[in-house]
């Protein structure tokens, strides 16, 4: 599929998210694309992580879309995230071992605290085979680490390599 257009976002090495951790050889180590509005991953889901023996688990595909529509919040509005809700139609199967486009975007900042994305997957046909939409709680730095998401170094990181919100 066409990357064109499309920049690499960053990465740390040592991450160990099933959805996105290079560290994690058993998860999907999706890397992450962005034109600014929008945020991509192509992914091929090994056979390891089918539901059925042909298909791709819909557990994957709900993660896939949770990963890519976080990313974007990550990335396009600069602050940290969790999920708070989510929900899937899935419209088509997905074959693995065939490369899919997940995109996600960010629908709507509702308050400092809260806003909402939408995703989808795409086969390597063009067809829609997945849509999701959810709201994520976003936090500060500052607000991430009183809760503490993540470890320091993973503060770090954050704030030297996306930066914080404008």
């Amino acid at each position: 599929m066409d990357k064109s257009g499309y920049t690499l976002l960053p990465n740390r090495e040592d991450h160990c998210c099933f959805g996105c951790g290079p560290a994690n050889t058993q998860g999907l180590r999706m890397q992450f694309y962005t034109d600014g509005e929008t945020v991509v991953s192509w992914l091929t889901v090994p056979p390891h992580l089918c539901g059925w023996s042909n298909l791709v688990h819909g557990g994957i595909l709900f993660t896939a879309l949770d990963e890519v529509m976080g990313r974007a919040m990550i990335y396009l509005l600069r602050r940290f995230i969790l999920t708070k809700t989510m929900t899937i139609e899935y419209l088509k199967p997905v074959p693995h071992g065939r490369e899919i486009k997940v995109e996600g975007r960010v629908l709507e900042v509702r308050s400092e605290r809260e806003a909402t994305a939408e995703g989808i997957i795409v086969n390597d046909a063009g067809e829609l085979c997945t849509r999701a939409t959810g709201l994520w709680a976003t936090f500060a730095p500052d607000a991430a680490r009183k809760l503490g998401v993540a470890d320091e170094e993973t503060f770090r990181w954050f704030e030297q390599t996306v930066g914080t919100k404008r």
